[in-house]
């Protein structure tokens, strides 16, 4: 009985550990699990950080268009792509991903990647917590700062700038921002330095849709 309770209360520990941290993370350049993971075991990791504020506009708004299309708007999960994503599933189109920019920050923070049920359930109240305790703006800018954007180790928008186009995100012309964008979320399968036809077409389609994204964050006055 002694352990299962010792094991019991380092379980509740891990869980609440993420909601404590959370709100210290207004401010800092936080790592993702990943990017520890990688660099304990002594895997490559490359990662300079940038504020949201230095990055070139094309960039968050093509992101924005290629991941989150509500990010405006939702409080961390997108009930209605979630449901769409569901109902697909059902009539026997596959399971799509449906994840918010939110939950993949909780994801890559405090969590592991790859599918899992168990994964999910602690990812949903995460990204609620963490969208009601840091600002819009604070977790894009994460997100930007820790998603893997290279085939080797690179994370972040400054290190895959530089990888995929020899300069800074600060600097990155709209058609860079939506080559970066369209390698997500598997920059092993897609480049952004070699694009491919698929990555080029979907480049084109988030060029198009940041305009409205751009709108979007104008009216809700969110960035």
């Amino acid at each position: 009985m002694r352990v299962l309770k010792t094991l019991a209360l380092i379980f509740l520990v891990a869980l609440v550990i993420p909601y404590v941290l959370t709100p210290f993370y207004r401010t800092g350049h936080p790592v993702s699990t990943l990017m520890a993971w990688r660099h304990f075991s002594g895997a490559p990791v490359s990662r300079q950080w940038i504020d949201l504020n230095a990055m070139s506009p094309y960039l968050p708004r093509s992101v924005v268009a290629a991941e989150d299309a509500h990010f405006c708007k939702h409080h961390g999960i997108d009930l209605g792509a979630l449901r769409e994503a569901m109902r697909d599933a059902e009539e026997g189109d596959g399971m799509r991903g449906a994840s918010t920019i939110t939950q993949q920050v909780a994801k890559n923070l405090f969590l592991w990647p790859g599918p899992s049920v168990v994964r999910k359930a602690l990812e949903f109240p995460l990204a609620l917590w963490i969208d009601l305790v840091l600002p819009k703006q604070r977790i894009l800018e994460i997100y930007l700062n820790i998603a893997e954007l290279g085939p080797s180790g690179q994370f972040g928008a400054e290190t895959a700038s530089a990888f995929a186009f020899g300069h800074s995100a600060a600097t990155l012309s709209p058609r860079e921002a939506a080559l970066l964008a369209s390698i997500l979320p598997n920059p092993h399968l897609r480049s952004a330095r070699r694009p491919g036809p698929a990555v080029r077409r979907l480049a084109g389609v988030y060029m198009a849709r940041a305009h409205v994204v751009a709108t979007c964050w104008h009216d809700k006055a969110t960035f």
